[in-house]
């Protein structure tokens, strides 16, 4: 009996040991790291690692085909006392936040119109993500073609309409340069909200706007009681997208006015490439590089937060 008793806490042991695998998988912490394993692969090996390699390069005085020179933050100190460094930061906040806001408020409208019942709907939304599909480069060198001086097509309209020929400076002028790069990211970026807040607005149920009909809520009522508070999680999300999307925004820009006139629409991204790539000062670029991270980092905490409390 002794001999019997003292061997089943280790038959015991040895069967939990022995768990299925499908057993295993059943488990929701188990399958949960399993469906998770991939995609952090993926970030270590293509953002992690570029990030890190980012952040010691920012540390060294590396130019272009030599040894790199530890030299810890003296990239920064140098950024921080470079006047077109700053002019860059604010040119970036103004490019992101104005851009943000337009898309923000004309992504909404475009999505409460097409949410209308009207002949051809499909058609219309399908050539509405045109903007958003065609890449970038190909939509950015049509736009400079219509802005260009000589064959602008904007410009002839305004002359026709009484401009003084031969018309603005669309690219040439330090503000019109601003506000056309603005402009044109605002375009490409408006079927991205459109889309993504059409898709709330489907989900919405209708027995919430009959009961807000019968408690005698007109239009903008509706608009501001049921459907806002509905579709602001959703609008905090594509805002948080298309800050980090516009904030980093590199090929719009570089092929339309390569930062210029006199570095009045250089951003964090082009301004980083000349540095880097332009000047051969890799360590330097990748500095300016990070310097957007901070600002990008408060926004996502900030938004977060406001979401949880939402």
């Amino acid at each position: 009996m002794t001999a019997v008793s003292e061997h089943v806490p280790g038959a015991a042991r040895a069967a939990r040991r022995r768990v299925p695998l499908s057993v295993w998988l059943d488990r929701e912490s188990v399958f949960s790291w399993l469906l998770m394993a991939v995609p952090l692969l993926f970030l270590a090996s293509l953002v992690g690692y570029p990030f890190v390699y980012g952040m010691l390069l920012s540390l060294q005085d590396r130019p272009v085909a030599q040894t790199g020179t530890f030299v810890g933050f003296q990239n920064f100190v140098t950024n921080f006392h470079d006047p077109v460094f700053w002019q860059v930061a604010i040119n970036t906040f103004i490019y992101t936040g104005v851009a943000t806001l337009l898309k923000m408020v004309g992504g909404l409208g475009l999505a409460l119109a097409m949410n209308q019942h009207f002949r051809m709907k499909n058609l219309v939304r399908a050539l509405l993500l045109l903007p958003f599909i065609v890449p970038t480069v190909l939509s950015t060198v049509a736009w400079m073609w219509m802005l260009d001086p000589a064959f602008s097509v904007v410009n002839r309209l305004l002359v026709a309409l009484g401009w003084p020929k031969p018309g603005p400076s669309w690219l040439g002028d330090p503000t019109l340069a601003m506000i056309s790069i603005i402009i044109i990211n605002t375009w490409r970026g408006l079927p991205f909200y459109g889309i993504t807040l059409l898709a709330g607005l489907q989900t919405v149920p209708p027995e919430l706007y009959e009961a807000a009909t019968i408690d005698g809520a007109g239009g903008w009522q509706r608009f501001r009681f049921v459907t806002l508070p509905l579709l602001r999680p959703i609008i905090l999300i594509v805002t948080l997208f298309s800050v980090i999307f516009t904030f980093a925004d590199f090929q719009l820009v570089y092929v339309l006015t390569h930062g210029g006139p006199q570095n009045a629409t250089n951003l964090f991204a082009t301004y980083a490439f000349d540095i880097a790539m332009g000047a051969g000062q890799l360590g330097l670029g990748a500095s300016v590089a990070l310097a957007m991270l901070p600002a990008l980092a408060a926004l996502i905490v900030a938004l977060t937060i406001y979401m949880r409390r939402s």
